[in-house]
């Protein structure tokens, strides 16, 4: 996918994100001040944070298009994954205050009865808002490979069973358990904090260079297999940057091609990983005489 479709995709994705979650921010406050309930004003906290950490994975993703230069001859990919861990940041501080607010309401017995209807209505609406944006972000994100735009869609994703707690809460605190709206803050507390892991994990490989599932190996492999003349790839790397990935790789060639023909088939390798693995921007190919000793070596050591 070239970079104009993605930097569409990525602009329609900001656009619904921002605008749900200035509608949910808005309501959830209103009607959590409005019906009492600490629940529902700390889901207004958490949509809040959400309208943070969207336009943050959209700057990451907008630099992670621009294009390679002399002091980032590969690009700027891993700037999603650095403004995924800025939103895992955000979301552990919110966390922590939810959390905190909900265990002082617990200890100093402050929790009260809520206006239950006000609470169910806004739980529903705000579970059908969030199944449709999480869905939307996260397909857009695969669509276009944005590692950030999938990351703040899986962080959408945790509002639903925020949505539900809260639903679930309202009836049983109206049922005289007035106890449980400062329990359920405590749920959504653990669950943004389960995200924010799940989120860090996610982007912490990226920035590392975590190697990538063995099928993808297999698949470079066969891919310069295909190529004839080739033999014996080996010592293949390959680095994701974010939304794309950089390969390099070593291939046995005949020892008495001459060199203007082993040039050409390491840009046939190259040529044809590009063409049938999208996600890969860069192949460097390394050209090795077959069967030497030092190959042999090489490949055990990788």
């Amino acid at each position: 996918m070239n970079d104009e479709l993605r930097e569409n995709g990525g602009n329609k994705a900001i656009v619904v994100a921002v605008a749900a979650n200035i509608f949910l921010t808005v309501f959830n406050l209103l009607v959590g001040f409005a019906s009492g309930s600490s629940a529902l004003i700390s889901e207004g906290a958490h949509t809040f944070t959400d309208i943070v950490t969207t336009v943050a994975a959209y700057i990451g993703f907008k630099l992670s298009l621009k294009p390679a230069d002399s002091e980032h001859p590969l690009g700027y990919g891993r700037a999603e994954a650095i403004s995924g861990l800025f939103i895992v940041l955000f979301l552990v501080i919110i966390a922590w205050e939810i959390l905190e607010k909900g265990f002082k309401q617990i200890y100093f017995h402050q929790a009260h009865p809520v206006t239950e209807s006000l609470v169910v209505a806004m739980a529903f609406i705000g579970i059908l808002v969030n199944f449709a944006v999480s869905t939307y972000l996260i397909r857009m994100g695969k669509k276009i490979q944005s590692p950030a735009i999938v990351a703040d869609g899986q962080h959408q994703r945790t509002d639903i069973f925020s949505s539900v707690a809260i639903l679930v809460g309202a009836v049983i605190t109206n049922m005289g358990y007035p106890i449980f709206d400062p329990i359920i803050s405590i749920v959504i507390g653990v669950l943004i904090l389960k995200t924010a892991v799940k989120l860090f994990i996610a982007n912490f490989n990226y920035i590392i260079g975590k190697v990538p599932s063995q099928d993808f190996i297999l698949e470079i492999k066969n891919i310069a297999l295909s190529i004839p003349q080739v033999h014996n790839p080996h010592d293949i790397k390959v680095d994701y940057m974010g939304n794309y990935a950089v390969v390099s790789l070593h291939v046995e060639l005949d020892e008495n091609l001459i060199l203007r023909e082993s040039h050409r088939i390491a840009h046939e390798v190259q040529d044809k990983i590009l063409l049938e693995k999208p996600e890969v921007r860069y192949v460097i190919v390394h050209t090795c005489p077959l069967n030497s000793k030092y190959n042999h070596e090489q490949r055990m050591k990788s």
